[in-house]
């Protein structure tokens, strides 16, 4: 596919420079009008265009296509690398876990009769004049 690719990048390549000195230079055109379509130049012209745009569609479909397998060869890969990841993750768990009755890591373990404190109301506020001074 590269190759194609590449061959199809370089016909285009020397297209547009042949293109751009057909354009540019009047002598030239003339020439190569003159070994190709005679004096018709709108022959010659009609020529030039329908090589351009079927070189156009030829990059167009191969550009397309690398595209689409290199997306298809990313995915591939992330889900080998996806696959690996879970298999590390549930080794890693099978080495972690020691035994059922050992406490998880990260919680709190109280004594046998532990008991909880109630917890404590907070004073009401108490009455006081606007210079803070508190009533009577």
């Amino acid at each position: 596919m590269l190759a194609l690719k590449r061959l199809v990048t370089i016909l285009v390549m020397l297209y547009v420079l042949l293109a751009l000195l057909l354009i540019l230079s009047p002598g030239s055109r003339d020439g190569l009008m003159a070994v190709t379509a005679g004096s018709n130049a709108a022959g010659f012209y009609y020529a030039l265009f329908v090589t351009g745009a079927v070189l156009l569609t030829l990059q167009l479909i191969t550009e397309n296509l690398d595209s689409t397998l290199l997306r298809r060869n990313v995915a591939a890969h992330e889900g080998k690398i996806n696959e690996l990841k879970a298999r590390l993750y549930d080794q890693q768990l099978e080495q972690r876990s020691p035994g059922l009755g050992a406490p998880r890591t990260g919680t709190t373990v109280h004594p046998e009769g532990y008991v909880v404190p109630a917890p404590v109301p907070p004073d009401a506020p108490r009455p006081t004049t606007r210079d803070e001074a508190p009533l009577a």
